[in-house]
């Protein structure tokens, strides 16, 4: 459980989880639910109030800060960068990367077409002389960041949030590239920003409202109840609803 400080309430109560090394979850649900700040809790930008999370087998607060930091590769729904070259921003990962390492965390992370138009191309200095990048170039170049980093946990907060559809679909790419062989951990406020195939392949999907885990099971499982109140089953019905509607003139 955890309460920010001032609070008259837990931001997440109760919380259980066993995610196994190698597999992909879900966290969706309402805004405001509480699935940001129980991923927060586990790269441990806060620490809990009460019970505790390992990685491992060892408790969080038992790790030095570094190497966590160096387990848990973090792309939020809002990445910066800074005004550096991208060469330097990308560095700030891995500060001994090799240029070969830094181009092939680029291509996984489909961002060769923004280094072919830049025109000092790595080594263009962001935020002067007019070059700037759009949000889902500048979200590729982050999970670039990420992919170089090469953390065995990745968390992914709304990652696709803020791109244009033809961003987000290399944005999905590179993400392809980003999962192999880690623990994924995909947080999604409204499954329109989630592909179908993402949900539909996740080892596990938590539905987190009011800072408590109310269903957990696959995409197929939590569709298939139809015992319990099923919040899930009601964000996808209403989630194909949306992208079924037109606009006519």
């Amino acid at each position: 459980s955890f309460r920010y400080d001032g609070a008259d309430r837990d931001a997440v109560s109760g919380v259980s989880m066993k995610i196994a090394q190698g597999k992909h979850v879900a966290f969706v649900g309402p805004s405001g639910g509480g699935k940001s700040t129980t991923a927060a809790l586990i790269a441990r930008f806060f620490d809990v109030k009460d019970g505790s999370i390992s990685i491992g087998g060892v408790d969080i607060r038992q790790i030095p800060k570094a190497k966590l930091n160096d387990m848990i590769a973090y792309v939020f729904q809002n990445n910066k960068l800074l005004k550096m070259s991208i060469r330097e921003n990308l560095k700030l990962a891995k500060p001994d990367a090799t240029d070969d390492e830094l181009k092939r965390a680029l291509h996984l992370a489909q961002c060769d077409d923004i280094i072919a138009k830049l025109p000092q191309g790595i080594d263009t200095q962001l935020g002067t002389h007019g070059t700037y990048l759009s949000g889902g170039e500048t979200q590729r170049i982050a999970i670039a960041r990420a992919l170089l980093k090469d953390a065995p946990i990745v968390i992914l907060d709304e990652a696709t949030a803020f791109a244009d559809p033809e961003n987000e679909s290399l944005v999905q790419k590179a993400f392809d590239e980003m999962g192999k062989n880690k623990t994924v951990i995909m947080i999604a406020h409204r499954l329109s920003t989630v592909k179908d195939a993402y949900l539909k392949c996740m080892d596990n999907i938590y539905v987190i409202d009011d800072g408590c885990i109310v269903e957990e099971g696959t995409h197929d499982e939590l569709l298939a109840d139809n015992i319990h109140e099923n919040n899930y089953k009601k964000m996808w019905d209403e989630y194909k609803k949306s992208v079924t509607w037109k606009v006519v003139v």
